[in-house]
């Protein structure tokens, strides 16, 4: 497939965790931080990273080995949100090479936003403390609009307020439901084989368009 995509493409979204910012290391923190009040041994970073896109659900599946079906569930899962709100934009970044890219997405006059499952009460802050949401032409959270990924929504929303087409927009992302929210809108795809993916999970069944390895491999994937 031809990936000269400077001159098609109006709009770049991306996936928040794991795709445009590495959140892992504050969420992996506040597991920790709830972990050890509970009396419990704390993880690796390492454990918990391939997990980090999924959200609190499956952190609190791998740190207390419970799931949302559980009595307790709901409490910790508060629990485990009020400390990671706390403590939002502590060690996250943007991944290498990416602030490069947003710049030169500006300069070229491509737009670009985030469409994330991510709740709005803790995608809104950590934008703001990352000095990123003014830049961005679109921002959707989990609950922005429902039902979120993989249903293609919250991408159809994301071209509408960027005022662009889906055919016109490239969306990136390192989960299975970020692909097929891409595909089922009509996007091109990439796949960013850099962020959280799991040992199981198998991207070639995900068909997206195109795979990046490294995150500084956007800017040449774009741009040439």
């Amino acid at each position: 497939m031809d990936f000269s995509l400077k001159n098609t493409i109006k709009a770049v979204f991306f996936d928040l965790d794991g795709t445009l910012v590495d959140t892992a290391p504050d969420m992996a923190a506040a597991l920790n931080i709830q972990l050890e009040a509970h009396n419990k041994a704390t993880l690796a970073h390492s454990e918990i990273r391939p997990h980090v896109s999924h959200g609190a659900a499956a952190l609190l599946k791998l740190g207390f080995n419970i799931t949302l079906h559980d009595d307790n569930f709901d409490n910790l899962r508060q629990q485990y949100l009020n400390i990671y709100a706390d403590n939002l934009a502590v060690h996250s970044r943007l991944f290498e090479g990416l602030s490069e890219l947003l710049e030169e997405l500006d300069r070229a006059k491509i737009l670009w936003g985030v469409v994330t499952n991510k709740p709005e009460f803790l995608t809104i802050p950590l934008l703001q403390q990352m000095n990123l949401l003014e830049r961005a032409c679109a921002v959707i959270s989990g609950d922005t609009v429902t039902p979120s990924k993989p249903n293609p929504l919250p991408l159809f929303v994301a071209c509408q307020q960027a005022k662009v087409i889906p055919t016109q927009a490239l969306y990136i992302g390192d989960a299975k439901r970020d692909i097929s929210a891409g595909r089922s809108a009509g996007m091109k795809t990439v796949i960013a084989n850099y962020g959280y993916i799991q040992e199981n999970d198998d991207i070639k069944q995900w068909n997206g368009d195109m795979v990046v390895d490294k995150p500084t491999q956007l800017k040449q994937l774009l741009f040439g």
